[in-house]
């Protein structure tokens, strides 16, 4: 089941709008001036072809949408997404997820984390590099707000428990909830092309979503 080849993009969008690098980020951090507006603030981590990031955004135009994507034409075909049905309450940032919730979202930010069929890495010695660490996890229960929700899906079982066990090892995100599939009432109705992919192949998909529980005044948000 390998990866089609990507459309190429129409020349004349303007994806400029849309997509971002690192270092365009507003500094100290402000959505208001990636989006124009506040409003509540969800992120996809490893944004693909855009699908999830696109589809969310036109289903809930009162929220913004951040999707994260390191890989270059990835990244532009998802900004390409947003620029085609001109979405101005989502943007994609070309970078690293780690480094951008480790260094550029302050505390208490992000009322959603997504993280959906990430790399598994599948080889032991490269387990280092998933992105479901111990210092990523921390990082998302820092700038998740109160109640906010992390969702994770992965096809892969051995990830998918080896999360579950570090978010319960290094974060105090209740958790998991049961996330059931949702029957498709149409051919792009899932919430990104791995899944559609898995699901019509008959293949499991493994889904779980925690929560941040407010915090007692005082505590330290790390």
């Amino acid at each position: 089941m390998g990866r089609r080849s990507l459309r190429k993009i129409d020349p004349a969008l303007d994806l400029s709008p849309y997509l971002k690098t690192p270092d365009q980020l507003p500094e100290p951090w402000d959505p208001a001036a990636l989006f124009g507006r506040r409003a509540p603030l969800e992120i996809d981590v490893g944004s693909g072809k855009g699908l999830f990031v696109t589809t969310a955004a036109e289903s809930h135009p009162d929220c913004n949408f951040l999707g994260v994507e390191i890989a270059k034409k990835y990244a532009r075909h998802a900004a390409a997404r947003l620029a085609k049905r001109e979405l101005g309450n989502a943007q994609i940032i070309c970078g690293d997820a780690m480094s951008l919730f480790h260094q550029a979202l302050p505390a208490a930010s992000v009322d959603a984390v997504h993280v959906y069929f990430p790399d598994p890495w599948w080889k032991k010695r490269h387990h280092k590099r998933r992105v479901m660490n111990a210092v990523f996890l921390r990082d998302v229960e820092r700038v998740l707000a109160a109640g906010g929700t992390l969702h994770f899906w992965t096809d892969v079982e051995e990830y998918f428990r080896q999360s579950l066990e570090l978010i319960a090892a290094h974060t105090t995100l209740v958790g998991p909830e049961v996330v059931p599939a949702k029957p498709a009432d149409h051919t792009l109705d899932y919430r990104t092309h791995f899944e559609r992919r898995m699901r019509l192949h008959d293949e499991p998909v493994y889904r779980a979503m925690f929560r941040k529980v407010a915090q007692p005044a005082g505590t330290d948000q790390r």
